[in-house]
């Protein structure tokens, strides 16, 4: 690690963001696989701290939220047959349908207690009242009501899904037949109930982290790399990836950083340590405005 410099660091970070996979990352920069996951590593943290300490304060009018199912060392039937590994992982996301910002993000379950700690990370970061979709997941039911109470519009979308073709049933979800659009809370807009906008940067998701992809030998094989790889992406995607419609960051679009970022901002501000105080960051690089 000390022996790289920042812009192999950054070129390191860069290659992992745009899918590549430890393997192929180390093939294409020379660094070792275990320097290349202790970077990920260092650089995970930072991008969870920064997200926390900055992501807040919004002024957000359309939240979508959605579930991303992945693995860690192995899936669920080989788990129960006795393999070493987390089984299925999910990752919970928030997105601003108008700056297309991820508000928050979580790794883990996909039951109630995961629910809950969720959405109240997601009522913790908006100031203003807004309108929520998510899917039809029961879980959120409750979680927004304790969260949010009655100061918010929410509504489910809740997909109909016709019978599922045999000959591709492994590897395809049935066919979505319609939706049903169903106010749950408030007064939600009919024509903003909807899910596509998270759904869509979950197939980013896929595209950008070589974990994700399917039927692969990348998955995760430990549950912490797993999450500060979706951590890094997050950050990527917030502060450094320019959105093809906004022509800028979603960061900018949502008023918490000036200027779009690059991996080498990134890399000099995890290279400067004495700007993580107990984990958190109390300085920042010009880019981003503070969030006070």
């Amino acid at each position: 690690m000390r022996k790289l410099s920042t812009e192999k660091r950054a070129m390191i970070l860069t290659a992992l963001v745009e899918g590549n996979s430890i393997n192929a990352t180390a093939r294409m920069t020379g660094a070792s696989k275990v320097t290349i996951l202790r970077l990920l590593a260092d650089a995970g943290r930072l991008a969870a701290d920064y997200h926390d300490l900055t992501v807040r304060n919004l002024q957000s009018k359309r939240v979508q939220m959605d579930e991303l199912w992945s693995f860690v060392g192995c899936k669920d039937r080989t788990k129960d047959r006795g393999g070493s590994g987390e089984g299925s992982v999910w990752t919970w996301t928030a997105l601003d349908s108008d700056s297309k910002l991820i508000v928050s993000y979580l790794v883990g379950l996909r039951d109630s207690g995961y629910a809950t700690e969720f959405i109240y990370d997601v009522a913790d970061r908006i100031d203003t009242r807004m309108q929520l979709t998510s899917d039809g997941h029961k879980p959120y039911l409750d979680a927004v009501e304790d969260a949010f109470g009655d100061n918010i519009d929410y509504a489910m979308l809740i997909k109909l899904y016709g019978a599922t073709n045999p000959e591709h049933a492994r590897y395809s979800p049935a066919e979505c037949t319609g939706c049903r659009k169903t106010p749950i809370i408030g007064n939600p807009d009919r024509k903003h109930i909807s899910t596509s906008h998270v759904e869509r940067q979950n197939l980013t998701v896929r595209m950008s982290i070589r974990r994700f992809t399917r039927l692969t030998n990348a998955f995760s094989k430990k549950l912490a790399n797993h999450e500060h790889a979706v951590a890094l992406h997050y950050f990527h995607y917030n502060f450094i990836r320019k959105h093809q419609t906004l022509k800028t960051t979603p960061a900018v679009a949502a008023g918490i950083a000036n200027k779009a970022w690059t991996m080498l901002d990134f890399v000099k501000l995890l290279e400067n340590e004495e700007k993580l105080v107990g984990g958190r960051l109390t300085n920042y690089l010009p880019a981003a405005k503070s969030s006070k």
